[in-house]
């Protein structure tokens, strides 16, 4: 499956804007994480972009979202490697590879980086750096759905939090227009 083919199938399934702007913002940070980390761009930003394609048919059974979205993947010739990746994200199976691992600490960092946005008098992402995000991931009310435990997990990627952080920030920025920010 290529990019064109997983957006048409995406807004094909997924109802909600906010989501699939979420699935985007998931995308380029892969994306840019490849990059950084010496992997398959295309195939990890597919994996961003796909991870929640089973969000409307699994949104009232959430331990169904991710088997569901495999499924859907599988049927459709996805490569194995990131129905797994989609799987891990939510815990469905264990995280086995640096793919998986890549999509289960930036699901939610995506959701902290949109919050400080919004937050942000300018309400632009062109205007939020690393120092403002780890600011509000310190704290804990702050975007409170936004899983501190989970995202720390980049440091078995080898990366820091900052460096981590400033790879999203910077990757989200580059489609702020499609985020609407």
């Amino acid at each position: 499956m290529n990019r064109a083919e997983a957006y048409s199938l995406v807004t094909s399934m997924v109802t909600n804007l906010n989501l699939l702007k979420h699935m985007l913002a998931t995308e380029a940070c892969l994306r840019g994480l490849a990059r950084k980390l010496g992997e398959d761009e295309e195939k990890w930003g597919l994996a961003g972009l796909l991870h929640d394609i089973d969000y409307d048919q699994t949104k009232d059974d959430t331990s169904k979202h991710g088997h569901v979205g495999a499924e859907i993947l599988a049927g459709k010739g996805v490569e194995p490697d990131i129905i797994q990746a989609v799987k891990a994200h939510v815990c469905a199976v264990p995280i086995q590879f640096r793919l998986d691992r890549a999509l289960y600490a930036s699901d939610p960092i995506t959701g902290l980086i949109v919050a400080a946005a919004l937050m942000h008098p300018t309400k632009k992402l062109a205007n939020v750096d690393t120092e403002f995000i780890l600011r509000r991931y310190k704290e804990k009310k702050f975007a409170a759905g936004a899983n501190r435990e989970q995202i720390a997990t980049c440091s078995e990627l080898g990366l820091s939090l900052e460096e981590f952080t400033a790879i999203c920030v910077g990757s989200m920025q580059s489609i702020a227009p499609d985020l609407g920010l």
